[in-house]
This record gives structure tokens, sequence and C-alpha cells, in this order.
């Protein structure tokens, strides 16, 4: 219906301004004042290039059933769309999460404070989270072993203050599953699952952050952009990620940017 509803739009607009209602009688100008009509309109990139799209299609129709001789779009380019940068929570509040935020007392409080630790110290993914076994966890090298994309491994190190958590966790585990077929697992013994991890994080986030997405993925974007803050290289934070090419990684350097922006306003005295 969205696919009619834009064709419909666009030849009412010509037929309005142009007096033109047939298809072979557009021009490629005309196709660019219906753009800047939409943009002066205020409709968003992504709306317009869907409408763009929806025309390309019809007009490749038409020149298949050989009713117009020729396409009006074809050298009409699609606005570009702003890149969103990823959400993060603040530093300072990460510190608070983990300093001043009562997790509990018990295996559920252990359990869930080793993923929020685990997640934002490593960047893995929730699928890879779920995915660890206790062969992938090597604690005397400090490091874990990570199944991403693809099948593709990456290993990935931890602090030392991470392994007291993991070993903890461990002792904490095995009196309530002592085979455990993963190595995160719920409080009667199953393995952890996708919605259960992300309500873990989502609760204890809301304690320190007011952010609208508290989700694991946040904590990825989390990692990213803090590493980056804090002077690292962006293809180790690339590697680290597991991203298959530099440009998924580069978004998180528009953060870094902005937080030198702010150094800069606060330090520069003529800033």
């Amino acid at each position: 219906m969205a696919y009619e509803s834009d064709l419909n739009q666009f030849f009412e607009f010509q037929k309005k301004l142009y007096e033109v209602e047939k298809p072979d009688q557009v021009s490629q100008s005309m196709v660019r004042s219906w753009m800047v009509s939409l943009m002066e309109s205020g409709v968003g990139a992504r709306s317009i290039n869907r409408k763009i799209t929806a025309l390309k299609t019809f007009y490749k129709f038409l020149l298949r059933r050989d009713e117009v001789k020729l396409n009006p779009l074809l050298k009409v380019q699609s606005p570009k769309i702003s890149k969103r940068l990823p959400v993060f929570v603040e530093e300072s509040k990460m510190q608070l999460l983990f300093t001043d935020v009562n997790f509990g007392d018990g295996f559920d409080a252990i359990r869930d404070r080793l993923i929020l630790e685990l997640l934002y110290a490593t960047g893995m993914r929730r699928a890879e989270l779920i995915g660890l076994t206790d062969e992938r966890i090597d604690l005397y090298q400090c490091q874990v072993k990570v199944l991403g994309k693809r099948n593709k491994e990456r290993i990935i190190p931890f602090t030392s203050k991470l392994k007291e958590l993991i070993e903890a966790y461990l002792v904490a585990r095995k009196e309530i599953a002592p085979f455990p077929a993963s190595f995160f697992v719920s409080s009667k013994g199953i393995s952890m699952y996708p919605k259960m991890v992300y309500r873990i994080v989502t609760e204890r986030l809301s304690a320190v952050t007011t952010l609208e997405k508290k989700s694991p993925h946040i904590l990825r974007h989390t990692f990213a952009t803090h590493m980056l803050n804090n002077g690292a290289d962006l293809n180790s934070v690339k590697e680290l990620l597991g991203h298959a090419n530099l440009s998924a990684t580069q978004v998180y350097t528009h953060n870094t940017i902005e937080k030198l922006k702010e150094v800069y306003k606060q330090a520069h005295p003529r800033a």
C-alpha cells in the first residue's frame, strides 16, 4: 500500500504543478522539484528514499513494457541518510553501576553483576555471551574465546578483577548446575536465553541511566566508545568487536570527536 500511495502522491504533485498526468511526460527536473517539496515539508531522508525507490521500480516496469522511452529517475540521486550515532552510557555512570549500586545477595546477584561486567569489559554481543561455555574462558591467561558472526572466533582479554568475579560465579553455580550445558545459567540451572539477558541488563542499567534503550547492545556501544575515548586505536577496537571491516567501527569515532569538542570548549580560553 505504501508503494501505491507514493506513486499517487508523486503524480498528484505533477498534475497540480505542471499539469502533467502521463508518466512519459515527466522530466528529471520535475522529479527533483518534488523531492525539494518533500524536504521543505519536513519529510525525512529515509522516507524520501523509499518514495524514490518506488518510482524507480515503477519506471523500470514501464520501460520493460515499452510504455515510456526514457527513465526520468536515471540520474536522480537519493538524499543521504545521516548515520545515527551509537547510544552509550557515560563512563561516570558505568563506574557508579559497579561501585555504588547494590546488586543484592545470592546466585542471581553474582551472575547479574558478572553479565554486566563481562559485556562492558569485552564488548561481546548478546548471542556471543549466551553461547559461552566453560571451555571458552581461560582463567590462567585471563582471556575469553568468542564465537562471533559467520562462526568467526576471536580472543578478548579481561582483567584480574573480572577473573575474581568469574571464579565467584563458578563457585555459586556449582550448587545449582554441577554439569551445565553453557556458562551462564538461570537460578533453575537452565541455559540463559536472549530475553532473560535483555531483562537483566535493562533492569540493572535502569539504576544509573535514563537512556530510552538499555539493551545488551548498548553496552557494546559503550565499550567501543570508552575504549576510543581513552586512547585505543581503531584497528584494535575493530578486532575486539569482531567487525569484518573498519567502516563498521569508525561510527564510534563520531562520539570520540564530540568528546574532544567538549574538552576543547572547556579548556581553550577563546572557545
